[in-house]
């Protein structure tokens, strides 16, 4: 009787091991059959991290969001690196994603500098690059047949902007704009449009793209007395800085006007920048006051992961809108794909309610179709202002490729 006891036992204590055993491995997330490896190459430090960080959390959103939605097995692992806002370390980061960690895509990348280095290392491996926070360059995607933007380009908004000058009769403009491939494209666009609209440019200058003292720069400006002057500079902190120096020296008491595209007034920006920007108009193509459905839904998405008082911008949208183009190629394509069969996916992906309107990707050219909003800055009823949307250029392609078309 007692050994037959001790076998109950044994036997008990058996089932129960194999219980929680059982237990475990059904606690255990199911392993993906098809993992989806995803380079991303973004500036987390250098002077550009707070680009970086607005376009991370748009993606972070977007991942959190839908990734209940990948087929079932499926599952995308993003490899994030940091370039540290340098070129030539971010060329070796994309060399070592794809030849050690084999990733099947690249995205992300805030510097066109950056995304310039990387975009020939594409070709030869067949790894689509998909620009999720660039928006300068506007010759990089002819480096590489897979490259793909999802941003914007400074020609979008910078040659609407000129146009929109000249037609105000201002006569003549001052430019004036960070020392790197952005600034430089911003002032040939408005340069482009204003003289093409019968305007004048009687200055230009440049200033190094980290940590410039302004005041230089505007006092310049203030001199040369044009009717209007363009600046750029980086969004977030130097944005908030150069119109400090605008206050200070009275530009806009002077009788100069002032415009730009969107990276002068980001809307998260703004609440540090007073009254100065009150009624400053830009060209832009996201706005935290766009009257769109799925702008609202984007926000209140945004706040309740990023905090009530927390405000995204054109960035973070970006790397929103760049998320759900590749988690739409995962879901067509059930997570298995060449990098030809990726860029032919991404040569036609469209979206018709992103947060900034209708957006697609024009497939002659890989770069961004959408529209161009011309905003205003206001005061809303809580006493904050706003960049406030007064007329809608619909479905731009970048001018740039329009006026230089390839041979």
């Amino acid at each position: 009787m007692k050994g037959a006891g001790r076998m109950n036992r044994r036997k008990h204590s058996a089932g129960l091991a194999a219980g929680l055993a059982l237990a475990a491995v059904a606690a255990l997330p199911a392993r993906a059959d098809t993992v989806v490896k995803v380079g991303l190459i973004n500036s987390y430090t250098g002077f550009v991290a707070q680009a970086g960080d607005l376009g991370q959390k748009g993606i972070d959103l977007y991942f959190k969001e839908h990734e209940k939605d990948l087929p079932p097995g499926v599952k995308i692992e993003l490899i994030r690196r940091d370039d540290t806002s340098n070129p030539e370390v971010g060329k070796r980061l994309a060399q070592e994603l794809i030849a050690r960690d084999q990733v099947q895509l690249l995205m992300g990348v805030v510097l066109s500098p950056v995304a310039a280095a990387i975009a020939p290392l594409t070709v030869e491996a067949k790894v689509p690059l998909r620009i999720s926070i660039a928006a300068a360059g506007v010759q990089i995607p002819r480096l590489s047949p897979y490259v793909a933007r999802v941003t914007f380009t400074l020609w979008q908004q910078g040659y609407p902007i000129g146009k929109w000058a000249a037609a105000q009769g201002w006569k003549t403009a001052y430019t004036a704009v960070s020392d790197f491939i952005p600034g430089h494209d911003t002032e040939a666009a408005f340069t482009k449009a204003f003289t093409d609209g019968g305007g004048k440019m009687v200055g230009a200058v440049r200033f190094p793209p980290a940590n410039p003292d302004f005041v230089p720069f505007i006092q310049r400006i203030k001199d040369a007395k044009p009717d209007v002057a363009l600046l750029w500079v980086p969004a977030q902190q130097q944005a908030i800085t150069i119109i400090k120096a605008v206050r200070d020296l009275g530009l806009r008491e002077a009788g100069i006007q002032i415009v730009s595209v969107q990276d002068l007034l980001p809307d998260e920006a703004l609440p540090a920048m007073g009254d100065t920007p009150l009624g400053l108009i830009t060209s832009g193509t996201y706005s935290v006051a766009g009257d769109r459905p799925a702008n609202k839904t984007f926000l209140a998405a945004w706040k309740q992961a990023y905090g009530a008082e927390s405000l995204p911008d054109f960035l973070a949208v970006d790397g929103y809108d760049a998320m759900n183009a590749v988690f739409d190629l995962v879901k067509a394509t059930n997570g298995k794909f060449t990098g030809d069969e990726a860029m032919a996916f991404f040569k036609h992906w469209k979206k018709a309610d992103s947060p900034r309107g209708p957006i697609a990707i024009d497939p002659e050219t890989r770069d961004i179709v959408q529209n161009v909003y011309m905003r205003r800055a206001e005061k809303q009823p809580d006493g904050q202002l706003a960049n406030v949307e007064f007329e809608t250029m619909p479905m731009v392609k970048d001018p740039w490729k329009e006026l230089n078309p390839e041979k």
